[in-house]
Protein backbone atom coordinates (compact mmCIF):
# COMPACT_ATOMS: atom_id res chain seq x y z
CA UNK A 1 0.00 0.00 0.00
CA UNK A 2 1.42 3.62 -0.86
CA UNK A 3 1.54 6.35 1.90
CA UNK A 4 -0.93 8.57 -0.76
CA UNK A 5 -3.66 6.02 -0.05
CA UNK A 6 -2.74 5.11 3.78
CA UNK A 7 -3.31 8.41 4.50
CA UNK A 8 -6.56 8.48 2.41
CA UNK A 9 -8.22 5.68 4.64
CA UNK A 10 -7.06 6.68 8.20
CA UNK A 11 -10.34 8.38 8.29
CA UNK A 12 -12.30 5.69 7.18
CA UNK A 13 -10.33 3.20 9.10
CA UNK A 14 -11.27 5.55 12.55
CA UNK A 15 -14.60 5.23 11.42
CA UNK A 16 -15.23 1.67 10.94
CA UNK A 17 -15.58 1.82 7.35
CA UNK A 18 -13.03 -0.67 5.66
CA UNK A 19 -13.64 -3.74 4.36
CA UNK A 20 -11.72 -6.31 6.41
CA UNK A 21 -8.73 -6.67 4.04
CA UNK A 22 -8.17 -3.18 3.55
CA UNK A 23 -7.77 -2.98 7.21
CA UNK A 24 -4.92 -5.59 7.58
CA UNK A 25 -2.92 -3.99 4.73
CA UNK A 26 -3.59 -0.21 6.83
CA UNK A 27 -2.26 -2.25 9.79
CA UNK A 28 0.58 -3.60 8.08
CA UNK A 29 1.57 -0.04 6.10
CA UNK A 30 1.46 1.29 9.49
CA UNK A 31 3.49 -1.19 11.18
CA UNK A 32 6.10 0.08 9.19
CA UNK A 33 5.87 3.85 7.92
CA UNK A 34 6.48 6.18 10.70
CA UNK A 35 5.06 8.98 8.93
CA UNK A 36 1.77 7.24 8.05
CA UNK A 37 1.37 6.32 11.60
CA UNK A 38 2.19 9.72 12.87
CA UNK A 39 -0.44 11.04 10.37
CA UNK A 40 -3.29 7.95 11.88
CA UNK A 41 -2.05 9.33 15.61
CA UNK A 42 -2.79 13.15 14.56
CA UNK A 43 -6.11 12.01 12.66
CA UNK A 44 -7.08 9.82 16.22
CA UNK A 45 -6.64 12.73 18.55
CA UNK A 46 -7.87 15.55 16.51
CA UNK A 47 -11.18 13.39 15.76
CA UNK A 48 -11.45 12.91 19.68
CA UNK A 49 -10.99 16.58 20.55
CA UNK A 50 -13.83 17.40 17.47
CA UNK A 51 -15.95 14.79 19.34
CA UNK A 52 -15.21 15.48 22.99
CA UNK A 53 -15.14 19.89 21.74
CA UNK A 54 -18.43 19.65 19.26
CA UNK A 55 -21.78 17.88 20.02
CA UNK A 56 -24.51 17.02 18.06
CA UNK A 57 -27.96 17.54 18.94
CA UNK A 58 -30.81 16.71 16.98
CA UNK A 59 -33.00 20.31 16.90
CA UNK A 60 -36.27 19.91 17.72
CA UNK A 61 -39.68 19.45 15.25
CA UNK A 62 -40.75 23.01 15.98
CA UNK A 63 -37.66 24.75 15.38
CA UNK A 64 -37.27 22.92 11.85
CA UNK A 65 -40.38 24.44 10.78
CA UNK A 66 -39.49 28.11 12.09
CA UNK A 67 -36.18 28.11 10.21
CA UNK A 68 -37.90 26.70 6.95
CA UNK A 69 -40.62 29.86 7.86
CA UNK A 70 -37.93 32.29 8.26
CA UNK A 71 -36.94 31.98 4.68
CA UNK A 72 -38.50 34.16 2.22
CA UNK A 73 -40.87 32.57 -0.70
CA UNK A 74 -39.19 34.54 -2.94
CA UNK A 75 -35.65 33.00 -2.11
CA UNK A 76 -37.13 29.12 -1.83
CA UNK A 77 -38.91 30.27 -5.60
CA UNK A 78 -35.82 31.58 -6.79
CA UNK A 79 -34.13 29.94 -9.60
CA UNK A 80 -30.95 27.95 -8.58
CA UNK A 81 -28.77 30.16 -10.31
CA UNK A 82 -30.10 33.61 -8.77
CA UNK A 83 -27.63 35.06 -5.52
CA UNK A 84 -29.40 33.77 -2.28
CA UNK A 85 -30.34 36.39 0.35
CA UNK A 86 -29.69 35.40 3.34
CA UNK A 87 -31.36 37.69 6.65
CA UNK A 88 -28.57 39.28 8.43
CA UNK A 89 -29.42 37.43 11.58
CA UNK A 90 -28.97 34.60 10.53
CA UNK A 91 -26.05 35.01 8.38
CA UNK A 92 -24.64 36.33 11.82
CA UNK A 93 -25.27 33.22 13.18
CA UNK A 94 -23.46 31.31 10.56
CA UNK A 95 -20.58 33.23 10.66
CA UNK A 96 -20.40 32.80 14.59
CA UNK A 97 -20.75 29.11 14.47
CA UNK A 98 -18.12 28.83 11.60
CA UNK A 99 -15.59 31.28 13.60
CA UNK A 100 -16.15 29.11 16.45
CA UNK A 101 -15.65 25.78 14.98
CA UNK A 102 -12.36 27.18 13.11
CA UNK A 103 -11.00 28.08 16.91
CA UNK A 104 -11.69 24.73 18.44
CA UNK A 105 -9.94 23.25 15.42
CA UNK A 106 -7.20 25.51 15.75
CA UNK A 107 -7.09 25.07 19.79
CA UNK A 108 -7.09 21.44 18.52
CA UNK A 109 -4.20 21.38 16.40
CA UNK A 110 -2.26 23.48 18.72
CA UNK A 111 -2.93 20.47 21.15
CA UNK A 112 -1.95 17.96 19.21
CA UNK A 113 1.21 19.97 18.30
CA UNK A 114 2.30 20.45 21.88
CA UNK A 115 1.67 17.03 23.20
CA UNK A 116 3.61 15.32 20.21
CA UNK A 117 6.63 17.91 20.93
CA UNK A 118 6.66 16.65 24.60
CA UNK A 119 6.53 13.33 23.84
CA UNK A 120 9.19 14.00 21.22
CA UNK A 121 11.35 15.37 24.21
CA UNK A 122 10.68 12.02 25.76
CA UNK A 123 11.71 9.77 23.06
CA UNK A 124 14.51 11.85 22.09
CA UNK A 125 16.24 11.35 26.18
CA UNK A 126 15.04 7.91 25.53
CA UNK A 127 17.97 7.64 22.91
CA UNK A 128 19.93 9.50 24.44
CA UNK A 129 19.99 7.66 27.33
CA UNK A 130 20.17 4.01 24.98
CA UNK A 131 23.53 5.18 23.58
CA UNK A 132 25.06 6.40 26.97
CA UNK A 133 23.91 1.97 28.26
CA UNK A 134 25.70 1.30 24.68
CA UNK A 135 28.49 3.18 25.39
CA UNK A 136 29.28 1.15 28.87
CA UNK A 137 28.62 4.91 30.80
CA UNK A 138 25.37 4.31 33.24
CA UNK A 139 25.47 5.68 36.17
CA UNK A 140 25.60 2.14 37.74
CA UNK A 141 24.68 -0.86 36.21
CA UNK A 142 24.62 -4.87 37.36
CA UNK A 143 24.56 -8.11 35.32
CA UNK A 144 22.48 -11.17 35.66
CA UNK A 145 18.45 -11.94 35.65
CA UNK A 146 15.30 -10.03 36.95
CA UNK A 147 15.58 -11.54 40.72
CA UNK A 148 19.19 -10.57 40.44
CA UNK A 149 18.63 -7.12 38.99
CA UNK A 150 15.37 -6.10 40.86
CA UNK A 151 16.96 -6.29 44.36
CA UNK A 152 19.72 -4.66 43.19
CA UNK A 153 17.74 -1.04 42.49
CA UNK A 154 16.95 -0.83 46.16
CA UNK A 155 18.15 2.34 47.42
CA UNK A 156 18.80 3.89 44.08
CA UNK A 157 15.83 4.78 43.44
CA UNK A 158 12.89 6.12 44.93
CA UNK A 159 10.29 4.12 43.62
CA UNK A 160 9.96 0.16 42.88
CA UNK A 161 10.01 -0.25 38.82
CA UNK A 162 7.39 -2.84 37.77
CA UNK A 163 8.82 -5.13 35.21
CA UNK A 164 7.60 -8.88 35.46
CA UNK A 165 9.06 -10.43 32.11
CA UNK A 166 12.05 -11.63 32.87
CA UNK A 167 13.22 -12.73 29.60
CA UNK A 168 13.38 -15.98 27.61
CA UNK A 169 15.13 -17.62 24.33
CA UNK A 170 14.61 -14.74 22.44
CA UNK A 171 14.49 -11.84 24.97
CA UNK A 172 17.15 -12.48 27.01
CA UNK A 173 17.58 -10.05 29.92
CA UNK A 174 20.94 -9.19 30.53
CA UNK A 175 21.12 -6.44 33.20
CA UNK A 176 19.54 -3.32 34.41
CA UNK A 177 21.23 -0.25 35.60
CA UNK A 178 20.40 3.27 37.06
CA UNK A 179 20.83 6.60 34.58
CA UNK A 180 18.96 9.97 34.50
CA UNK A 181 16.23 10.33 32.37
CA UNK A 182 15.34 14.01 32.35
CA UNK A 183 14.62 15.26 35.99
CA UNK A 184 14.67 12.22 37.45
CA UNK A 185 16.29 8.40 37.86
CA UNK A 186 15.02 5.81 35.42
CA UNK A 187 15.50 2.14 36.50
CA UNK A 188 17.05 1.02 33.19
CA UNK A 189 16.56 -3.05 31.87
CA UNK A 190 18.92 -4.70 29.37
CA UNK A 191 17.48 -7.13 26.82
CA UNK A 192 18.79 -8.75 24.05
CA UNK A 193 17.89 -10.10 20.50
CA UNK A 194 20.80 -11.56 18.53
CA UNK A 195 23.32 -8.47 17.90
CA UNK A 196 20.64 -6.16 19.33
CA UNK A 197 20.30 -4.90 22.49
CA UNK A 198 17.05 -2.80 23.80
CA UNK A 199 16.56 -0.59 26.77
CA UNK A 200 14.15 -0.30 28.66
CA UNK A 201 13.48 2.81 31.04
CA UNK A 202 11.25 2.96 33.94
CA UNK A 203 10.23 6.19 35.53
CA UNK A 204 7.51 8.08 37.66
CA UNK A 205 5.34 9.42 35.08
CA UNK A 206 4.56 12.56 36.25
CA UNK A 207 5.25 15.44 34.86
CA UNK A 208 6.56 13.69 31.57
CA UNK A 209 4.33 13.11 28.11
CA UNK A 210 4.44 9.44 28.70
CA UNK A 211 1.07 8.41 26.53
CA UNK A 212 -2.02 5.97 28.35
CA UNK A 213 -2.02 4.02 25.65
CA UNK A 214 1.13 2.50 22.86
CA UNK A 215 2.91 4.97 20.74
CA UNK A 216 5.97 4.72 18.47
CA UNK A 217 8.20 7.04 17.23
CA UNK A 218 11.33 6.57 14.88
CA UNK A 219 14.46 8.70 16.45
CA UNK A 220 18.01 8.94 14.47
CA UNK A 221 17.34 5.39 13.20
CA UNK A 222 16.69 3.69 16.31
CA UNK A 223 12.57 2.65 17.12
CA UNK A 224 11.12 3.75 20.35
CA UNK A 225 8.12 2.28 21.91
CA UNK A 226 6.23 4.99 25.32
CA UNK A 227 3.31 3.64 26.94
CA UNK A 228 2.50 4.03 30.78
CA UNK A 229 0.53 1.78 33.25
CA UNK A 230 -0.21 3.24 36.81
CA UNK A 231 1.66 5.91 37.82
CA UNK A 232 4.88 4.84 36.15
CA UNK A 233 6.41 5.57 32.19
CA UNK A 234 8.04 3.02 30.36
CA UNK A 235 10.24 3.77 27.20
CA UNK A 236 11.69 0.96 24.98
CA UNK A 237 14.17 1.66 22.61
CA UNK A 238 16.54 -0.49 20.07
CA UNK A 239 17.65 -0.86 16.56
CA UNK A 240 15.63 -4.09 16.09
CA UNK A 241 12.74 -3.48 13.50
CA UNK A 242 9.56 -2.45 14.63
CA UNK A 243 7.82 -5.69 14.24
CA UNK A 244 10.20 -7.32 16.96
CA UNK A 245 10.32 -4.31 19.41
CA UNK A 246 6.30 -4.62 19.34
CA UNK A 247 6.88 -8.23 20.27
CA UNK A 248 9.02 -7.23 23.51
CA UNK A 249 6.59 -4.61 24.54
CA UNK A 250 3.64 -6.50 24.43
CA UNK A 251 5.68 -9.52 26.57
CA UNK A 252 6.57 -6.06 28.89
CA UNK A 253 3.74 -4.66 28.96
CA UNK A 254 1.69 -8.16 29.73
CA UNK A 255 -0.21 -8.30 33.05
Amino acid sequence: MECRTARELNLDALRGRLSPELATELRDHLSTCAACRNHAEAERVLNEVLDASLPQYAAPLALKRRIAASWPAETRARPAAAPLRVRPRLAAGVLAAAAAVTLMVSGATALLVGQRAARGQVASETVNDHLRILGGAPLAQVTGGLHEVKPWFGGKLDFAPTVQFAGNDDFPLSGGAVEPFLDRRAAVFVYKRRLHTASLFVVQREGLAFPASLRTESVRGFNVALWSAGEQGYALVSDMNLPELLELQAKLAAP
